[in-house]
């Protein structure tokens, strides 16, 4: 026994000699934090899971728990987990004995040396095989499905981070076109006013045709986009709707869109963003379970070792028959030496899945310092246009009080009123639009700074 162990071991070593040499992943998929932030404009501290409470708005909480709840790419992404879970433990049924339990039977008839005989035969046997894990080819496909397994785990939470900030931006959004409908409501009745006004003054003959004409146009231009606003605000309600997981329908709202307040966003480390984000999380056990698929194709170029046993009884003609008991004991030894290429096709395969995936993990680790980046930015350049509109807003309104007075005195046309009118509204609803994106924006980068998820998660089947 002892020579024969020495013997596989010497085979087992010089067929060693023919895999493929282990290559590393290429030095072009490394990626190498910054050292900080080009705008770090953030209060230091951490995020939380539920980020969204910084907004202060128990609708907004309530809508959000509930698609993460119900959210069907949340639940398929939670069935990719089971899933995956289940890939665990077909790899490692590999690791153990499989045992079939057999059962043969035969009736016949047959000439034999007094004539015509019939005879019964039954035998039930237990077979069990056992592919031995000796160069652990079988561990690392159960390495790589654990991998996957963990991977899927950071896909779900990537998944339930992105419905989260879509319903909090769809939330936003409601909000704005709510203050976009105020503020052409208002701008309506207005505009109804100066045209009675307007109206009454072309009768005497005090303004043009022309100049009526324009205050009508005005009217009927603000008050057509009401219907639109309607519009859109169905089709926002109904849309986030759908990301909650419910039929379309109305949406409760908790406050306006001026009294949103914007929090502030803890400031993290470049370095943070690669341990925090599932989306890199999951890109880097991918490398992690191509590694291991491709370690467990190098070991097929090993031998194989199989064991088999079988246990049973024959039992012939019931009415008088003496069982007996049978069995076996076997080993199979399976050493690959020329497969027409297929085993090192089969590595190169597999390199080439494992590049792809570092690939991968670099370019999802660099569009994350992008979109941190940019959000950052963000930050700033909002809080400046919000400033300068509202120093507009201020002017414009001003601009109509004069603009009103010099036509009510007679120094202006009414035309001067007409375009100070259309600039204030204007103006308006480009402060709403500038608002938005602002708390998108931030929302932008809760999502882009991985929204409170944290690495480090294991996971079994």
């Amino acid at each position: 026994m002892k020579r024969h162990c020495m013997a596989l071991a010497g085979a087992a070593t010089l067929l060693s000699g023919c895999m493929p040499a282990d290559v590393r992943p290429p030095a072009s998929a490394t990626v190498v934090a910054p050292a900080a932030w080009r705008d770090a404009v953030a209060a230091a501290g951490s995020i939380a899971p539920d980020w969204w409470r910084a907004f202060g708005d128990p609708v907004l909480d309530r809508l959000i728990e509930d698609a993460l709840a119900r959210n069907t790419d949340i639940l398929a992404a939670a069935a990719r987990v089971q899933e995956a879970q289940a890939d665990i433990r077909t790899a490692r049924s590999a690791l153990l004995p499989a045992v079939d339990a057999i059962g043969a039977g035969q009736y016949a008839r047959a000439p034999g040396a007094s004539g015509l005989s019939t005879s019964t035969a039954l035998q039930p046997e237990l077979q069990a095989n056992w592919q031995v894990d000796l160069f652990g080819r079988l561990s690392r496909l159960t390495d790589a499905a654990r991998l996957r397994y963990v991977a899927s785990q950071a896909d779900r939470d990537a998944m339930a981070l992105s419905v989260a900030a879509q319903v909090a931006q769809g939330y936003i959004g409601l909000l704005a076109l709510d203050a976009q409908l105020f503020v052409s409501q208002e701008t309506v009745t207005s505009r109804k006013e100066a045209l009675r006004l307007a109206t009454d003054q072309a009768s005497v003959g005090y303004i043009s045709q022309f100049e009526l004409t324009q205050a009508q146009s005005e009217y009927q231009a603000v008050e057509q986009a009401i219907p639109q606003i309607r519009l859109a605000l169905s089709a926002q309600e109904n849309a986030l709707r759908r990301l909650v997981g419910d039929l379309p329908g109305p949406v409760a709202r908790h406050r306006s869109l001026i009294d949103f307040p914007v929090p502030v966003v803890p400031a993290t480390l470049p370095s943070d963003l690669l341990r925090r984000r599932p989306d890199i999380a999951s890109a880097e056990l991918a490398i992690a379970a191509a590694d291991a698929r491709l370690a467990a194709d190098r070991a097929a170029f090993l031998p194989q070792v199989a064991l088999s046993a079988s246990l049973g009884q024959l039992l012939v003609n019931a009415t008088d028959y003496d069982p007996v008991t049978i069995w076996s004991l076997g080993g199979s030894i399976l050493a690959p030496i020329f497969s027409g290429g297929r085993l090192t096709a089969q590595v190169a395969t597999a390199t080439a899945q494992r590049d792809q995936a570092a690939f991968a993990y670099r370019g999802a680790a660099l569009a994350a310092f992008e979109e941190v980046e940019t959000a950052l930015t963000g930050v700033l350049r909002y809080a400046e246009q919000i400033d300068r509109l509202h120093n507009r807003r201020t002017i414009l309104k001003r601009s109509v009080a004069l603009a009103t007075d010099r036509y009510r005195g007679g120094y202006a046309a009414y035309i001067e009123q007409l375009d100070a009118q259309r600039n204030l509204y204007a103006t308006e609803l480009d402060a709403i639009s500038v608002r938005q994106l602002q708390l998108e924006n931030i929302i932008t980068l809760y999502r882009a700074l991985g929204g409170g998820w944290s690495g480090g998660q294991t996971g079994g089947g």
